[in-house]
């Protein structure tokens, strides 16, 4: 499967930053708010970038293994967290309502049926992965339904008018499959040890943890590091991370602002980026999670995120938080005065 990116034309850059910094302030006074501008500007190439539609998508599935231990919840936690989202009650509504922010709950493979729902995008592919401590998670058809699944989905929301995405997610175990897939795609030599990269999820005590990284080391045992994206992606990914990296790169193809949230999230990052490196600069990283993988992947990634709140929810509540900082940019860049519109005497 290819995808189309191009990474944004710089040749406006100059042009930008002249704008940025004719502002009526010291220059680099509003710090990486003015980078973030500079971003988004190249990103839809225009002196007056705009925000439009902006949405947020949760993409859930369920995990074989999280039968096997691997999460201090059990399964059925990923469809009542479903219905939760559908009924207005989690956290990502009650900020995608502050904010203003269209959500979406995406059935990537939730081993569940759910009533239809205006919300809902039914995009199951299967009722969720296998126990990857037994045979691979996804077949490769599998795998390629929801990349595909993925990129008409972004698609759709770009040609109704929808120009920044953010990404979140929902699926008990798959702080797992994050682990796996980070030690895979960024590997031992550069601090991606499993150890290293395997947090407690939703709340492991030290036991559950020492249990969640013998598992894993359980399953690496059986089905090796495959360094090869796609490969590590149906071995050990899951539906969700799968349709979300399709969503990321059929994103990035109708050049669209990404909102990164968390470790998973970032983890379909990873292997979007794998098969299309140009993705990068569409993407704005919102926080560095309490997941210690999470630090390795952003190292790995060069991205410094916009906030460090100790936030470890998931749900994209780190995507939707970040996006006031996001209007912040496109606002100052497009509304503030310039020294010379203001009459305001520049430095000597």
């Amino acid at each position: 499967m290819n995808f189309d990116i191009a990474a944004p034309d710089s040749a406006l850059a100059p042009a930008l930053q002249h704008k940025i910094d004719q502002k009526t302030k010291p220059p680099g006074a509003l710090g990486r708010l003015e980078a973030l501008a500079l971003q988004i500007g190249l990103i839809q190439q225009t002196l007056t970038p705009a925000l439009r539609q902006p949405h947020l998508a949760v993409f859930a599935a369920d995990h074989g293994a999280a039968r096997a231990g691997v999460s201090a919840f059990p399964q059925d936690v990923t469809w009542q967290m479903v219905e939760n989202f559908l009924a207005g009650g989690a956290a990502i509504n009650v900020f995608s309502r502050q904010l203003g922010l269209d959500l979406s709950v995406v059935d990537a493979g939730v081993n569940h049926t759910f009533a239809p729902r205006p919300a809902l995008i039914d995009a199951k592919i299967a009722a969720g992965t296998a126990n990857y401590l037994e045979r691979p998670a996804m077949s490769a058809e599998q795998r390629d339904a929801a990349l595909a699944r993925g990129r008409r989905l972004a698609h759709a929301l770009a040609d109704n008018g929808c120009n920044c995405i953010g990404f979140g997610e929902m699926g008990i175990g798959n702080t797992a499959a994050a682990s796996l897939l980070t030690h895979c795609l960024i590997g031992a030599e550069r601090d991606a040890d499993l150890d290293t990269v395997t947090g407690r999820g939703t709340g492991l005590d030290d036991t559950g943890l020492a249990r969640k990284r013998a598992l894993l080391r359980q399953a690496l045992a059986r089905g090796g590091y495959p360094t090869d994206a796609l490969e590590a992606l149906a071995e050990y990914g899951g539906l969700e991370i799968a349709m979300m990296a399709g969503a990321m790169l059929g994103a990035a193809e109708k050049r669209m602002v990404l909102l990164i949230d968390g470790f998973i999230v970032t983890s379909a990052l990873l292997v979007a980026h794998a098969l299309a490196p140009a993705i990068l600069p569409y993407c704005v990283f919102a926080h560095r999670s309490q997941e210690p993988g999470h630090r390795v992947q952003l190292a790995f990634l060069g991205a410094e995120p916009l906030m460090e709140l100790d936030l470890r929810l998931g749900e994209g509540t780190g995507a939707a938080l970040a996006y006031p900082l996001v209007q912040a940019a496109v606002n100052f860049l497009n509304e503030m005065a310039s020294f010379e519109s203001a009459g305001v005497s520049e430095k000597g």
